[in-house]
């Protein structure tokens, strides 16, 4: 029997050497943060929150739904999920509820735990009907089940908890956004949180003892892991691109902040505010490319020796690769001719690998499939934090994920966990001699030094008749245009026949009637371009949707949509 893999299992340690550092700081209703947790008070409370929820009938394996806004208790919640072996399942609850209702019955919890505004709509809504354990975060009412209080209160004379996960034992069930379709459920397995953990903590060079600004939750859970004080932001981590910059620069100030997480959308919100972070000394940004102005304006907001990172990931895998801001702005001539977006170079051990663009499932990998340096193909990566399966979606698994045949690793050291797991492959996998390769559903390619080029969502490339054009490679030619926020290419009609189409949004302030003159210049500006030059339209468009979590993704698919109406009449085609 290998070590006790589990991302929780760093709260005991951390509680016994430095058991009165400040694990995280949140703000309180006043807005102050007046509510603090030290690495002792995290392990205690999650260990009897465990033993409480076990108590009253939540047992390892069992899946959890947690609605839970970013306070003390979610924290506490996940760790005592993990702690007691149970599968906490999330999902963004800004989704289309429509969508949130499909996840929720996909993912078949034995039990639900929210606050009293969740559980309402859990009745009204017929959210989880499979649920038979209630825990509400707050006043019960008439929501059934019992309250968290009283679940800490019963375990508080238990003790330490940690279940003996293992490395392929099920951690917890994590939705993508949705923002390309409807949200699947992400298998994760203990390893997996152990391998992000590592991945992370090396690629970036994090200590521990820093103080991390963490504005999407989540990424809050590494922190413990990792030895870092987390700062929750005073802010609504559904809408990143509207929080408030003097909230979050207080909380930098008051702090004295060392590391930010943020969205494209939320670090634009600190770039445009434009106030020196003099503490800071490592930005991460993930969710969407970053622009170039953006990371521009952001280092010179940042002291001379700190980083701006923009780790390129998923959901399904993350991280990928990583390229720091400063060798960003190096490619930016690059981007704007279309060449792409540099996301940097793979992260070890990850192997990133090119294949040719397929839109059907592939079984079993071949090197046949492999397209040559400085091609255009299908993104993959085989790695530690790549996931194997999507939860009650055998068709979406089918698709994203290749079994490759691989030579089986040398048992690790008891205590490694990441090389324990087989370097991240899995038990199971390892002693059957094959892996999974995950197909990351982008586009891309590699140039002579070994950097990744990230083109766009392979489900919104424009197929016309004669080419295939990448949203990557196309819009960032258009948005050096002085009075261009952004743009989104999209395609109206069939693959193999479609148009393109440039949906074109305004900066803030710029007249509508002054479009023509907009259009005519953006015109001018493809002509120069072999594959802009394709465009047969433009739009300008009022304000793109963009996804729930990031705010930062652009929705071409809703695009397409109402590009497709616009142009029923053919009014806007170029003649």
């Amino acid at each position: 029997m290998s070590a006790t893999c589990n991302i929780a299992a760093a709260l005991p340690r951390l509680a016994s050497e430095r058991p009165y550092q400040i694990a995280m700081r949140c703000p309180g209703r006043n807005g102050r943060y007046d509510v603090t947790l030290t690495y002792s008070q995290l392990d205690a409370r999650s260990d009897a929150i465990a033993a409480g929820l076990v108590r009253h009938g939540i047992e390892r394996n069992m899946r959890v739904v947690l609605m839970v806004r970013p306070t003390p208790e979610f924290f506490l919640l996940m760790f005592a999920l993990f702690k007691l072996g149970a599968v906490p399942v999330l999902v963004d609850p800004g989704i289309d509820k429509r969508a949130l209702r499909k996840c929720l019955d996909e993912a078949r919890p034995h039990a639900f735990i929210g606050i009293p505004r969740a559980h309402l709509a859990r009745i009204v809504l017929q959210w989880a009907t499979s649920a038979t354990h209630l825990v509400t975060v707050g006043s019960r009412f008439g929501w059934g089940g019992i309250t968290l209080a009283e679940v800490e209160r019963t375990g508080r004379d238990a003790g330490p908890q940690l279940a003996d996960t293992q490395p392929d034992d099920i951690a917890a069930i994590l939705f993508t956004s949705g923002s390309t379709g409807v949200p699947k459920g992400v298998v994760y397995r203990h390893r997996h949180f152990i391998a992000q953990v590592t991945m992370l903590r090396d690629a970036f060079g994090i200590e521990a003892g820093g103080i991390d600004l963490p504005t999407f939750p989540p990424f809050a859970l590494f922190d413990p892991a990792l030895g870092l004080t987390s700062i929750i932001p005073d802010m609504d981590p559904t809408r990143p691109a509207r929080a408030n910059p003097r909230k979050l620069l207080a909380a930098i100030e008051r702090f004295g902040v060392t590391q930010l997480f943020g969205s494209p959308a939320l670090i634009d919100v600190l770039a445009q505010h434009g106030k020196h972070m003099p503490t800071i000394k490592r930005v991460t940004s993930a969710g969407a490319p970053v622009p170039n102005d953006v990371v521009e304006k952001m280092i010179a907001l940042l002291p001379d020796d700190a980083q701006l990172w923009t780790p390129y990931g998923a959901t399904e895998c993350l991280p990928v690769a990583v390229i720091e801001g400063r060798e960003l702005q190096s490619t930016r001539e690059a981007t704007e001719r279309g060449a792409g977006t540099c996301v940097g170079r793979p992260v070890a051990p990850n192997q990133v690998r090119i294949i040719g663009i397929h839109d059907d499932a592939i079984a079993e990998w071949s090197d046949a499939l492999l397209v040559g340096e400085g091609i255009v193909g299908e993104i993959t990566v085989a790695g530690p934090t790549a996931t194997d399966s999507y939860f009650n979606r055998d068709e979406a698994t089918r698709l994203a994920k290749i079994r490759e045949a691989f030579p089986p690793l040398p048992h690790a050291p008891q205590g490694d966990l990441l090389r324990g797991a087989g370097e991240g492959w899995g038990e199971g996998a390892r002693a059957a001699g094959e892996r999974i390769v995950h197909r990351m559903g982008d586009l891309g390619w590699f140039d002579g030094e070994g950097r990744l080029w990230f083109c766009g969502r392979k489900t919104q490339r424009v197929v016309t008749a004669d080419s295939t054009l990448c949203t990557e490679q196309i819009e960032p030619i258009f948005n050096t245009h002085p009075d261009v926020r952004r743009t989104a290419l999209v395609g109206v009609g069939q693959k193999g026949a479609q148009a393109p189409v440039l949906c074109v949004e305004l900066r803030k302030g710029v007249a509508r009637s002054e479009w023509p003159r907009i259009e005519e210049e953006l015109r001018h500006i493809a002509d120069g371009f072999v594959h802009a030059a394709k465009v047969d339209a433009y739009l300008p468009h009022p304000g793109f949707p963009v996804d729930i979590r990031h705010n930062a993704k652009i929705g071409r698919e809703t695009l397409a949509v109402w590009a497709s109406k616009r142009l029923s009449h053919g009014d806007f085609l170029r003649s």
